[in-house]
């Protein structure tokens, strides 16, 4: 097709489900049966897959992003400079919207698709499924594992160190697996919202105090401080490509996108959803990240909830708790169901409240949350590893497919008569390609060297270590 139209049915409807015809000869939606390209037939039997208004999916899309780096962006900015890191987090926003925005046309295009894997194997095959489906689960995996250790520190800060921190990210792991067992997206929205709230307030509780305090608390107590915020910086490579690389993984919610899209009750206000996310995610990272590296100059802590002292650190991850909570639900409920409608599509027990339906959806959860617990807390250099597999397989997922995207939909149709637009479109897919290969491979570099010289200075963590990892005593 030569143009970016969304796909409709018989009767102009764009959102995949089937409709019945009423007996005056009229078309309705039976609101009690539908039949989705995805989830096959839904009725009041069954979850209701299909019920994620835009507003939700907005929380969600937010929460996904937000949750996965704000609180290192302050840090990036330190390696870059101020003002290459705005116009560089500018861009990495530029590019990931458009990603994330081609997930909507092509999801309105194929409505048979539910996850990236499945886009992979329409372009490429089956090879292309296999290779999607394994970034993506490892990816997911290894977030889960993260967000798991992100809230053992804020266990850890709000107890200061009251118990083994093996205890904490086990605890974590229940919480995850208790709120990641929520079937639907639809019932999980909400929850987003108190998530996406409690983020925000420790953000700006940070972000004030910062500002009116004396000095950051790593700074030297003595004397007058003046903070060291430069405005451009001349980091070393693999400390440059670090940084960019952290400025990607804070935009890297995007493969889960596709989940979510398919769970809207009215998928064209995908767009609508995607540009309120985008909007608010870009605006605080910016101005988080200006004002508390201006303020604490290179004495900027990673998390930078801790930049503000022992008190405030407490205050902000008292409020930040629930919203890491939430990040681990949504990050270990969207590799879970990719697994679940993987191995149910097409049966009756997909849209059942049966045993098998039931025991399959527990054990993709299960399934998830063990791994992600067992990788977070065995590995001795675990936060080497996210780092890794966030530049090696984020990078991957959020920007390499899209691209790919639009040449598959677009290709045939236009190159026989290539008008401007067309020919501007080839040239930026072939851009956004050729950009995330060379960040994937330098950052998969970047990231090698710093887990050598890390482990070199460390030599890593032990298997299910009590050390406190908040510096909290």
């Amino acid at each position: 097709m030569s143009k970016e139209k969304v796909a409709t049915d018989s009767e102009g409807f764009s959102d995949g489900l089937e409709r019945y015809p009423s007996e005056n000869g009229g078309v309705v939606h039976n609101t009690n049966h539908v039949e989705d390209a995805v989830f096959g037939d839904v009725s009041e039997n069954g979850p209701n897959y299909r019920n994620l208004g835009w507003v939700a999916t907005a929380a969600l899309m937010t929460k996904c992003q937000i949750g996965l780096g704000v609180l290192s962006i302050p840090a990036t900015f330190d390696a870059l400079g101020i003002v290459p890191g705005v116009i560089l987090l500018i861009v990495v926003a530029a590019i990931t919207t458009w990603s994330d925005y081609m997930i909507g046309v092509f999801k309105r295009n194929h409505p048979e698709i539910y996850s990236l894997d499945d886009a992979g194997f329409k372009m490429f095959g089956r090879i292309g499924r296999e290779v999607c489906a394994t970034a993506f689960m490892l990816y997911w995996i290894f977030v889960s594992g993260s967000a798991m250790l992100g809230i053992s520190i804020g266990l850890n800060t709000l107890s200061t160190h009251a118990t083994c921190t093996a205890v904490f990210v086990a605890v974590a792991a229940v919480a995850t697996f208790s709120f990641a067992s929520i079937r639907t997206l639809g019932r999980i929205g909400w929850i987003a919202w108190v998530g996406l709230a409690c983020i925000m307030t420790a953000i700006v509780s940070v972000t004030i105090a910062v500002g009116v305090q004396d000095r950051p608390s790593a700074a030297p107590k003595g004397g007058v401080w003046v903070s060291d915020y430069k405005l451009t910086n001349k980091p070393s490579f693999v400390d440059g490509i670090a940084a960019v690389s952290a400025l990607i993984f804070s935009f890297s919610g995007t493969p889960g996108f596709f989940s979510i899209a398919a769970e809207m009750r009215e998928p064209r206000y995908y767009t609508r959803s995607l540009l309120i996310c985008q909007s608010i995610v870009t605006g605080t990272y910016t101005t988080i990240g200006i004002v508390v590296y201006y303020y604490c100059g290179s004495y900027v802590a990673s998390p930078a909830l801790g930049s503000a002292g022992p008190t405030m650190k407490k205050v902000c991850y008292g409020f930040a708790l629930p919203g890491l909570i939430v990040t681990a639900m949504i990050v270990t409920h969207i590799p879970s169901k990719y697994i679940f409608v993987r191995i149910l599509r097409g049966s009756k027990h997909l849209n059942s409240n049966g045993i098998v339906h039931w025991a399959t959806w527990l054990a993709c959860t299960g399934g998830v949350t063990i791994s992600a617990y067992i990788i977070a807390s065995a590995i001795p250099i675990f936060g080497g590893l996210v780092s890794l597999i966030g530049a090696l397989l984020g990078t991957f997922l959020c920007f390499q497919p899209y691209g790919c995207m639009w040449l598959y939909d677009n290709w045939a149709a236009g190159k026989d008569r290539k008008s401007a637009k067309w020919c501007f479109m080839v040239g930026w897919c072939v851009f956004v390609i050729v950009i995330g290969t060379f960040m994937m491979v330098a950052g998969t570099y970047g990231s090698i060297v710093s887990i050598m010289d890390s482990y070199k200075a460390s030599k890593g963590s032990v298997a299910w270590a009590c050390a406190d990892n908040s510096n909290s005593v």
